[in-house]
């Protein structure tokens, strides 16, 4: 076999395991983003609680203020009373009493219905607090364990990194080069087998001309179809 297409040959099973670690990668980033997509659920669910409460409780004030100043009014119009003259004025010191009465009956139950709430939701609160602190101590654990992995993962790619390079200097540049031309677009498959008389890149049938050319392996081939680099396997090539 022509010493350039054995290079090319063994350069290709370098480039493709290198690349091989990449679905591992993605995979082990997965898992973290997976944990972390349910703790900014569980987040946004605390936060959604804490600013419900949060909006109740100022509900609260408000209608605590308000009573405050019923009262008020209230003891204001008994030393009125005692003042008026007129049954048109005790009518309307009467109605105004009245009024002022159902605004704090209303108040009254808008403060226990409000706090009722807020009790519900502090139990809520609790547990969604809980979710989050269990989620982020998931997600400590799954960190660790995936940086251990990618950490592998990044020495193994090193290892064939260093022996892409020595075995880069060792090949004439032009055939490097015409390599990394097809490369560019056929990424890991710029290099590939010949079985049953068909290109394994683009799997179309070579001529037999083509095909002699591949199994004497004199010269580097090219699929007249597709233009990637062929060869014969060491089992095909005995047979």
């Amino acid at each position: 076999m022509n010493k350039h297409l054995k290079e090319l040959i063994e350069l290709s099973k370098i480039d493709k395991a290198i690349d091989s670690y990449n679905p591992q990668l993605e995979a082990a980033d997965k898992k973290v983003a997976k944990v972390q997509k349910k703790i900014d659920a569980a987040q946004a669910e605390l936060d959604a609680l804490t600013g419900a409460i949060t909006e109740n409780e100022s509900k609260v004030k408000s209608f605590d203020e308000q009573l405050t100043l019923l009262t008020e009014q209230l003891a204001l119009n008994v030393k009125k009373s005692k003042e008026i003259s007129t049954e048109k004025e005790m009518k309307a010191l009467s109605l105004e009493e009245d009024i002022a009465k159902e605004k704090m009956t209303f108040a009254n139950e808008e403060i226990e219905r409000l706090q009722g709430i807020n009790e519900t939701k502090k139990e809520l609160l609790t547990d969604a607090e809980s979710k989050v602190n269990l989620l982020t101590a998931e997600l400590s654990e799954i960190n660790s364990e995936v940086s251990v992995e990618k950490a592998e993962i990044e020495k193994s790619k090193g290892d064939l990194f260093i022996q892409r390079e020595e075995l880069s200097r060792n090949i004439e540049q032009k055939v490097l080069s015409f390599y990394e031309k097809i490369r560019i677009w056929a990424g890991n498959t710029a290099v590939v087998p010949v079985k049953k008389q068909a290109c394994y890149g683009c799997y179309m049938k070579l001529n037999d001309k083509t095909y002699s050319e591949v199994i004497r392996a004199d010269e580097i081939c090219n699929c007249p179809h597709c233009g990637r680099i062929l060869y014969i396997e060491t089992e095909t090539a005995e047979a």
